[in-house]
């Protein structure tokens, strides 16, 4: 299987080097972005996003809608493409085994490389035909939202070694050899220096806000209780993880852990972070990281963190600590 034909490059994707070495870059990304990447999830059925949206458990009018709310809010950033959706794979089924999908079904996501993403619907993949339910669409449009801002963000590339390296993603300008030099955050840690978990955590809050904003503009409350009033809390941004049950069967209880490791360790400690560099009360920090991450320039950070903090405060706060040699954060 392979994918129609589109733009080899993404919107802020760019290529370093000149001549042969720029065009041998070039042609090993195409390469790379033919072939499926759904071989890692042997145990599941997949369809194109397209496809997807026409089977009738699946709400397309929630997920049109939330199109149009994503359209909107990311063309204020400057986001004049979205990630095609003939480049997205939704897993609609289990093979084998009784897995529970969503969002944070392990393994999926963005795949820069190839440039493709890998979701897998929510809830019991084993029930066919399933009940329809707005929350599916909600979900999958969280995810969709979630990866069109990876796809959007800035990256460069070069050759390294006869292979390909991201020596820049974001805010994060990596090694030669495109290994991340931001610090690793204690695993204790309650807000985060990291770059990764930073942008993480700005990519996911503008897909919950997107998630939300279609919801209300649907009319979608919270379900009552269960995994899916968890869920719901998540896919829009105010989880209810005090209340909410694991999940009543082994499938459900593995969703809801990594759904509340992903809150611990991605968004709890992006918000601390906020709060911590100063207060976001109004968002403004946080649009001035996304649109960062998008031009690949992180003067505008430094700028917004020298008025409150003094000079070179965005090196003080992400920068590697001097003499570092320890693990590289991938």
């Amino acid at each position: 299987m392979s994918f129609p034909s589109t733009a080899p490059l993404g919107p802020r994707e760019r290529l370093m080097g000149r001549g042969p070495e720029r065009t041998q870059l070039l042609e090993r990304l195409t390469a790379m972005r033919l072939p499926d990447v759904t071989s890692a999830h042997p145990d599941l059925a997949f369809a194109a996003l397209p496809a997807a949206l026409r089977l009738p458990w699946i709400d397309a009018d929630v997920f049109t809608t939330g199109v149009e709310v994503l359209a909107d809010r990311y063309g204020d950033h400057g986001i004049t493409r979205l990630l095609p959706p003939a480049r997205v794979r939704v897993g609609i089924h289990a093979v084998t085994g009784s897995p529970f999908g969503g969002f944070h079904y392990p393994n999926q996501g963005y795949r820069h490389l190839q440039m493709a993403a890998i979701i897998t619907a929510y809830g019991d993949l084993t029930v066919t035909p399933k009940p329809p339910g707005a929350l599916v669409a909600l979900d999958l449009l969280r995810a969709y939202a979630h990866d069109t801002l990876h796809f959007a963000t800035f990256r460069r590339y070069r050759v390294f070694e006869g292979g390909i390296a991201r020596v820049q993603y974001g805010l994060n300008a990596r090694g030669p050899d495109g290994r991340s030099r931001s610090r690793r955050d204690e695993p204790n840690a309650r807000s985060t220096r990291n770059l990764g978990i930073l942008m993480e955590g700005a990519t996911d809050r503008e897909a919950t806000a997107v998630a939300r904003t279609t919801a209300e503009r649907c009319g979608i409350t919270r379900p009552g209780r269960g995994i899916d009033r968890l869920a719901f809390g998540d896919v829009t941004g105010k989880p209810d993880l005090g209340s909410s049950a694991f999940g009543t069967g082994i499938a459900e209880s593995a969703y809801s852990t990594a759904l509340h490791g992903f809150w611990r360790d991605i968004t709890a400690r992006y918000a601390a972070t906020l709060r911590e560099l100063g207060g976001d009360e109004h968002g403004e920090l946080h649009r001035t990281i996304v649109s960062a991450m998008i031009s690949g320039d992180r003067r505008s950070v430094g700028a917004w963190l020298e008025q409150r903090h003094g000079p070179k405060p965005f090196g003080a706060a992400f920068g590697v600590p001097r003499g570092h040699h320890g693990p590289f954060c991938l």
